[in-house]
């Protein structure tokens, strides 16, 4: 008994040190995962508190735009954006650099408590590539100095750019893509004696754009509405509407005939033209400007109207016209003020032969028949003669004094006969 009794015990301290063997090794294997997984955690957790970068210059990168642009050189004066941002920035770049390029580069630049970028005087901003600048309750962008916009999408719920020309400093622009929506497109800044001179060359613009900005021009671009947008077109330009979107295009100024060659002829066409008239009748209009105006060169018109008139003179006496054709002049005039000259704010020039031509046919008219005489009323026919109708008036007549002279002579021979008979 005792041997057996040794074994079992033997056996029982062998179980119990296997299973704080396998025990130790299950506690050192958890703390060794919980261990390697702190390494793991506890680095990203750091690393997703930390601030990532939104500007680079060169190969530099930095934590605000406004940083980027103070480090900016003559050598590297791009600013690329890394991730969209909220931030208000000033165009302060240092003394030897005098003009930035900003690269939005497909992300947003939103402002934060004023205008989303603002160019002092004497400095120059390019903005470049694909993505945003949002002003939200403030401008996107007030500019004192140089302006140059190639690209991206600016939007504002109030006045989206504002320019100033002041007695010491005068803001220029230039605009040849981009997307532009806000109440207000364009303005000056409150201390402007005049805008500066913009113009704008392309882009895409949802929005109004006032009266009064004496230096803005027009040379290209789509937008929303045509409300004073005259003013400012450039000599030689107009607006084409595009029916696919409801924008207006700018385009080279030009003049369209539907009917470049039309044709009157006797009935309801032939008819005096008057300029309004002929531009009717032949179609012909300005592609959407409205600060020119049509006119028909009045010699030719009235050489025209005199064709017709004499046209019409013929058909009134039922005689016979000759076809002829007659060509006139259509040009693009400025219109006048009631006292006769050229508004200031239409910005006239001596660029008004733009012109068509038109060409008006007068057809023949041939001359009517005359139509048999009806028989007069109540007056019958005279019956036509017979072969063997009576003689005339006249031959009886003869007959009568014919036999009368016989009787004569019958008379006066019994009366000589009597008398040699008696004697």
């Amino acid at each position: 008994m005792y041997k057996h009794e040794k074994q079992a015990v033997e056996r029982l301290q062998s179980n119990h040190i296997h299973m704080l063997s396998t025990l130790s090794t299950a506690i050192i294997a958890f703390f060794l995962i919980i261990s390697l997984s702190g390494t793991m955690l506890f680095p990203m957790m750091a690393f997703a508190d930390e601030p990532q970068p939104v500007a680079q210059v060169g190969n530099t990168t930095y934590m605000s735009v406004q940083d980027a642009i103070g480090h900016t050189s003559m050598k590297n004066n791009t600013v690329t954006l890394l991730t969209d941002t909220t931030e208000s920035v000033t165009v302060t770049s240092p003394k030897v650099v005098r003009g930035i390029t900003l690269e939005l580069n497909g992300h947003a630049l939103n402002a934060s408590n004023t205008t989303a970028i603002t160019i002092p005087a004497n400095m120059q901003l390019t903005i470049t590539g694909s993505g945003m600048v949002v002003g939200g309750d403030n401008p996107a962008i007030d500019c004192r100095g140089a302006l140059r916009i190639q690209g991206g999408n600016f939007t504002s719920n109030t006045t989206l750019m504002r320019f100033a020309e002041t007695g010491s400093t005068s803001a220029e622009a230039s605009i040849s893509a981009g997307t532009f929506t806000a109440p207000t497109l364009i303005g000056m800044l409150d201390d402007a004696e005049h805008l500066g001179y913009v113009s704008i060359r392309g882009g895409e613009y949802h929005g109004a754009i006032p009266a009064g900005l004496d230096t803005l021009v027009l040379m290209g671009g789509s937008f929303s509405t045509t409300e004073n947008l005259t003013p400012y077109l450039a000599d030689m330009v107009g607006l084409i509407p595009n029916g696919d979107d409801g924008m207006f295009n700018i385009s080279e100024l030009a003049i369209s005939s539907d009917y470049p060659t039309v044709a009157l002829e006797q009935g309801s066409t032939l008819q005096n033209l008057t300029n309004d008239s002929l531009l009717d009748l032949t179609r012909t209009k300005l592609n959407g400007i409205s600060d020119y105006r049509l006119v028909a060169d009045a010699e030719q018109l009235q050489a025209l109207n005199k064709q017709i008139e004499l046209a019409l003179q013929a058909v009134a006496k039922r005689k016979a016209f000759d076809a002829v054709s007659q060509s006139v002049t259509i040009t693009a005039t400025r219109n006048e003020t009631a006292d006769g000259g050229a508004d200031l704010q239409f910005r006239t020039s001596g660029h008004d032969e733009i012109s068509t031509q038109v060409t008006v046919n007068i057809k023949s008219i041939a001359k009517p028949e005359e139509p048999d005489k009806p028989d007069e009323p109540g007056k019958p026919a005279e019956p036509k003669q017979q072969p063997d109708m009576p003689r005339t008036g006249s031959a009886i007549q003869a007959l009568a004094v014919a036999s009368l002279l016989l009787l004569v002579a019958a008379a006066v021979c019994a009366f000589i006969t009597s008398r040699l008979r008696s004697s």
